[in-house]
């Protein structure tokens, strides 16, 4: 007795492949995303229970939505570039000799890791200045640097999974 063969896949449709081995766990930028993503539903949840009932609305909301999605932004950056599904021109990425597209995306993977190496030193100038400073936020007044410090933070993770990518694409398979 044989098993069904699988069916082609779909045209146009997306194609699930399984996460390369990595160092720190993947795991981490998904839960960091289900996290977020709840926090960002229920603050607005409140936010739309409070206007209905009472008129009024948190004042908070709109401040750290916008910070929330943010963090959402660079974590969904992190997994993406951990899982080498960073924007590319296909036509060269994944067409061509073997070498040139593990040349491509080892020099893809570097290059995002300048990039976000950059990012992390010039932001952590600026969480500097807003800490020594003592900036506010403009809507709710708490201090600046509690917003700015995580894009320093989150340009590390990325520069390092950059780096990951980088010495994994360089291996012979």
């Amino acid at each position: 007795m044989s098993l069904p063969e699988l069916p082609d896949p779909i045209p146009g449709e997306p194609q699930t492949h399984p996460d390369e081995r990595t160092v720190v766990p993947l795991a981490i930028e998904d839960w960091l995303t289900v996290i977020v993503m709840a926090l960002l539903a229920l603050i607005t949840f409140a936010n739309v229970l409070v206007r209905y009932f009472s008129s009024q609305s948190f004042a908070w909301t709109e401040e750290f939505s916008v910070f929330l999605m943010i963090v959402l932004a660079l974590v969904a950056g992190s997994a993406a570039v951990a899982r080498n599904r960073m924007i590319r021109i296909e036509y060269f990425a994944d067409n061509g000799p073997l070498a040139r597209q593990r040349t491509l995306a080892r020099l893809g993977s570097l290059m995002v890791f300048v990039l976000f190496a950059v990012v992390a030193v010039l932001s952590a100038r600026v969480t500097w200045d807003d800490f020594r400073f003592g900036e506010t936020s403009p809507g709710i007044g708490v201090p600046q640097w509690w917003y700015t410090v995580w894009l320093p933070v989150m340009s590390v993770a990325i520069a390092g999974r950059a780096l990951g990518l980088f010495v994994r694409r360089g291996r012979r398979e």
